[in-house]
Parts: C-alpha cells; structure tokens; sequence
C-alpha cells in the first residue's frame, strides 16, 4: 500500500521557447492536448503522485524558453529539485542550446540538482507529411539524444510525444524517481582525477596514487 506522502518534490521544466513543454505539462495533468499553441500558459500544478509504492507531492512550474524572459525564469529554479530539461526532436537548434544555454544555465542557478533529458514532439520524427513540409530537417535520433545525456550528465533521456501521450507520465515519473531514488554515482567518478602540469607536459594523478604517496613536481611557467 502506498504512503502518505511525505514529501514535496518541486519539478521545474526548462528548454527552447516552442519546443513543447507546456503540451507536455497539460498534458499530463488533464490527459488533454492543446491544439493551439499560447506559450506558457500553464498554471503551477500540485498534487499527490505514486511511484515505486511511495506517494508524493508533486509541485510542476512552466518556465518560458524565450530570451526576454532570461532575468525572471531562474526566480522559478529556488528550491527545485529536479528539472525537466526538453528539447524537440524535430529542431536541432533546440537539441544544441542544451549544451550551449540550458546546461551553463542550471549549473549557474542551481548546480547539483538533478535533470531527466526529454526529447519531444516524437510523433513528427517520422510523420512523412511533417517532414515534406519542412525539406533539409534533420530529425534528433535516439542515439543522439543519448549521447547529449551522457554528455550533461543528466540521469535519464526519455522520448515522449504529448500528441499521442507516449511516455508523457514516464517523464515526470522518472523525474520523482530520480529524487526518491537517486542513482548511484559511478565508480569512476569516486576515483576524482586532478592534472598536474610539470614542464609544460600534463600528469593525471588520481586518489589512488596519492594515497601512495606519489610525489608530483610542479613547475609554475613564469
């Protein structure tokens, strides 16, 4: 039997302005798909959620992506415990400013929170139709997709389309798992590397060769 849940997880979304994030918000809570697009309309939105047989209070916050709103949008990050970091599948530009904006971003508000990669709009990825109409689009592959969350770090990437409500729930799902149940770090990231420069040539020393008593000589360049 499940708990009363004992908890508040605040689940912040963030990603490109357009690349669907409030479709996927209402479409999780109402089991609605809007079929007009109004940027960020979404009320914040609380309520008790079951994952894993434990209940918690699940707190959703819509973020606008477009640059005017770059100043306000971190006042929504205080206190979260998770963001949901989208892309579209169908825009490259999107899928890069990960990296390039949306990563720096977090890091720089909020670092060590935790982020589940989420790849939207998976029903034009091959809408024949869609595609046609759209000549020289690149569609984000899954490997791609990957590849980007081993590159952040983040600790899982899920494809989702809130058209067709394909693994909309898995998304916020993994987003309270990720709280609850944390992933183990790897154990090679226990293993903390530090660069010595000597001479201009670059050492790799790691815990455990200090723990031997290694000696590293430094030369500072003047």
């Amino acid at each position: 039997m499940a708990s009363t849940a004992s908890r508040f997880i605040k689940c912040v979304t963030v990603g490109d302005g357009a690349v669907g994030k409030t479709c996927m918000l209402i479409c999780y809570t109402s089991n609605k798909f809007p079929t007009d697009y109004i940027p960020t309309v979404f009320d914040n939105f609380s309520a008790n959620v079951v994952v894993e047989a434990t209940t918690v209070n699940l707190g959703l916050w819509d973020t606008a992506g477009q640059e005017d709103y770059n100043r306000l949008r971190p006042l929504s990050y205080r206190g979260a415990d998770v963001f949901v970091l989208a892309f579209s599948l169908v825009s490259r530009a999107s899928y890069e400013n990960v990296l390039k904006k949306w990563i720096p971003e977090l890091q720089h508000f909020s670092p060590g929170v935790p982020v589940v990669l989420v790849g939207t709009k998976l029903d034009l990825r091959e809408d024949k139709h869609y595609l046609s109409d759209h000549p020289g689009l690149v569609p984000v592959t899954t490997a791609q997709g990957e590849e980007l969350r081993k590159q952040i770090g983040a600790a899982y990437y899920i494809e989702c389309s809130s058209k067709t409500q394909q693994n909309v729930k898995a998304v916020f799902d993994a987003a309270i798992r990720v709280v609850i149940k944390p992933p183990q770090k790897q154990k090679e990231k226990k293993k903390k590397q530090q660069i010595y420069y000597v001479g201009g040539n670059s050492f790799v020393s790691n815990e455990r060769c200090r723990a031997r008593a290694c000696i590293i000589i430094t030369a500072l360049a003047c």
